[in-house]
């Protein structure tokens, strides 16, 4: 039987982002993005079972038995920490982890836009970081915190499902909450922490209406609110909240929402050019006035023209940041082609 500690540990040098140990099949790697079998015997379905309930709590045993399926997350001291996710497929047990580096990374490290971090400076205000599966949401916000931390005085909670990167207290204080152990859900955990003097809520997913509506009103009432959503660009993301809500709150959001957003980057990772690793494509919105009109006037539709024209103020489209990561050479035109016809 693979030795789960072993296949991670291996990931992990290795720089894996994701391990996939399904029964039939050796461990899957994603290393730069593309998917690699080790060379090592196929996994049977006694081998990820016994890997599964190895990891497992009683609770989250019983809890696999009847949802078919559990998150968690999983830590070897030294190497690295890894978000888990447990499944049942074809009545065997699936697991998929996704690699969590020990260090947190800058928000120079990582090439994300600067102009984050005069956002996160702001005492109040909604800031979002949006994209699909796997674009690297949760580091970057990781980073965000980590910069405050570094250079700020705040208490800072967050609510994650689960918790990946673990931060230390610095010049602020830190408190992590995991879903479904130290809160019940987001929308709970959400309403909680609004009472427990808080500077920042950092929200891991604002996947639902209650939760959505919480974090505007914690906006609007004095705190830094900072949350993901899985859209795929600026323009959506503002059409998400606003969709989110019954027909006769939609003005009101509008406006709630145009007089909090501070701002929304959207990312999605590419291989580099000499495949050593990844790097994000953004796009960027601040809230300035002209898009605050946008907003309330139900204009989104014109929000990727000013986008375009203020770059001045850090501001950019995908398609910006996608041809300029190719003019400085970091990733290849080829890359792109399923994503735009036009780069």
């Amino acid at each position: 039987m693979n030795n789960l500690n072993t296949v991670l540990t291996k990931a992990h040098y290795k720089e894996a982002s994701d391990v996939h140990l399904i029964a039939g099949s050796p461990p899957v790697f994603r290393i730069d993005g593309k998917l690699t079998q080790e060379k090592e015997d196929k996994l049977m379905p006694d081998d990820t079972l016994e890997m599964a309930r190895a990891i497992l709590t009683d609770k989250l045993w019983d809890e696999l038995q009847e949802k078919r399926e559990v998150d968690l997350s999983y830590g070897i001291p030294g190497v690295s920490r890894f978000r888990v996710n447990i499944f049942f497929q074809r009545n065997a047990v699936s697991l998929a982890f996704r690699v969590i580096p020990r260090d947190i990374p800058t928000i120079d490290k990582l090439g994300i836009p600067q102009q984050l971090k005069d956002l996160i400076k702001k005492p109040h205000g909604l800031i979002l970081v949006t994209g699909p599966t796997g674009s690297g949401k949760s580091t970057s916000l990781a980073s965000m915190i980590d910069y405050m931390n570094r250079e700020m005085n705040r208490h800072i909670i967050t609510l994650e499902d689960p918790i990946e990167y673990l931060h230390s207290h610095k010049q602020s204080i830190i408190e992590q909450r995991e879903i479904g152990f130290d809160t019940l859900s987001f929308k709970e955990g959400l309403r909680a922490s609004l009472r427990q003097d808080p500077d920042v809520i950092l929200v891991g997913e604002l996947r639902d209406l209650d939760t959505i509506q919480t974090a505007i009103t914690a906006a609007e009432t004095g705190h830094l609110v900072m949350g993901t959503l899985h859209t795929q660009d600026t323009t959506g993301t503002i059409d998400r909240i606003i969709d989110v809500f019954p027909v006769h709150q939609k003005n009101q959001v509008r406006t709630m929402l145009a007089n909090v957003l501070l701002g929304v980057m959207s990312q999605r990772l590419f291989p580099t050019i000499n495949h050593k690793g990844r790097i994000a494509a953004t796009e960027l919105l601040i809230n300035n006035p002209a898009i605050k009109n946008l907003i309330r006037n139900e204009k989104m539709h014109q929000i990727p023209n000013v986008l375009q024209t203020s770059k001045d103020q850090g501001m950019h489209t995908m398609e910006m940041s996608m041809k300029q990561l190719i003019a400085d050479k970091q990733i290849s035109k080829m890359e792109l082609l399923p994503y735009t016809s036009r780069t």
